[in-house]
């Protein structure tokens, strides 16, 4: 087990609205990551895994002059040097969204009467991501025809199978494991943690894939040319890839008609959508119509 020895803290300034609260409470209820972290009023406690080491965070919001901030200790084994810490930090505040402007999506989703009371319910919450989009890769092909339980039974043995773990005020928690650390396995290995052989050998290709990845350019780089390095990850179609895009990476300008989000807008909407109906009411959202896509699917 790792042990706890070092703590360093840093500030995050979230852009606003920001209301930490409902980022809470969104991870509260997502079954990808449930049983990950630890949850509190004003709290977030995880564990990541950042070039060969782990870090534990803990996050506590605040409220500073009427501008909303995240104190953020970080825990390693030894001291995290400023390039760590940025790093970490860069990680925590992806994960979170807490840099999105909602200035815009906003302005659109109010002048549409039947979102605008979504936008009051959810006012303030910004986009929480999987940790890592590498993460969300995995949980893409674990989650692939497969019954929610058995998904997560899976990840939960792909996460504790390493020795990564680390304290953070007493609680023992785990980070997702690194591609490096699922290529040391082998075919054999990872068949054993997650007891399906196509599962594991996709999860090894996609971390042969990722272990080179610029995630930089994955972030930013052309939407087309991301895709396409996604698609050509083994085990990760079209609406995989799109949910890595929205979902690990943030890139909330496309929207397919997935079933459920359809169901959530022909709920909103009261009115059954058809897929093109629904994708003219997704591109009134411009650049937002993913994140008008995950508000809908939230309060469904």
């Amino acid at each position: 087990m790792t042990a706890s020895t070092e703590r360093t803290t840093t500030v995050l300034r979230p852009t606003p609205p920001f209301d930490f609260a409902a980022s809470l409470r969104f991870l509260s209820q997502f079954p990808a990551t449930r049983g990950e972290q630890v949850l509190g009023d004003q709290l977030l406690a995880k564990a990541f895994r950042l070039a060969g080491r782990t870090v534990g965070v803990r996050v506590t919001g605040r409220d500073d002059a009427g501008a909303p901030v995240l104190d953020c200790a970080m825990y390693a084994s030894a001291r995290l040097g400023q390039a760590a810490c940025d790093a970490v930090a860069d990680r925590v505040g992806m994960f979170l969204g807490i840099h999105d402007d909602l200035g815009e999506f906003y302005r659109v989703g109010r002048a549409d009467p039947a979102f605008a009371p979504v936008v009051d319910r959810l006012h303030g919450y910004h986009h929480v991501k999987f940790p890592s989009p590498w993460e969300n890769v995995c949980w893409a092909i674990l989650a692939q025809r497969c019954p929610m339980p058995i998904a997560q039974r899976m990840k939960f043995a792909l996460v504790h199978a390493f020795d990564s773990a680390i304290n953070v005020d007493g609680t023992r928690l785990w980070p997702f494991p690194e591609p490096s650390q699922l290529l040391s396995r082998g075919p054999a290995g990872i068949n054993e943690l997650v007891g399906n052989e196509r599962k594991a050998k996709y999860l090894l290709g996609a971390a042969a894939a990722y272990q080179d990845a610029d995630e930089e350019f994955l972030r930013t780089g052309p939407i087309g040319e991301v895709r396409d390095w996604l698609l050509a990850i083994p085990g990760i179609g079209p609406w995989s890839a799109s949910f890595v895009l929205i979902r690990g990476l943030g890139r909330m300008s496309d929207l397919p008609a997935d079933p459920a989000i359809v169901r959530a807008a022909s709920r909103v909407y009261g009115r059954s959508l058809s897929d093109s109906a629904f994708a003219a009411l997704a591109d009134r959202y411009g650049d937002w119509k993913a994140y008008w896509g995950h508000y809908l699917r939230v309060v469904s």
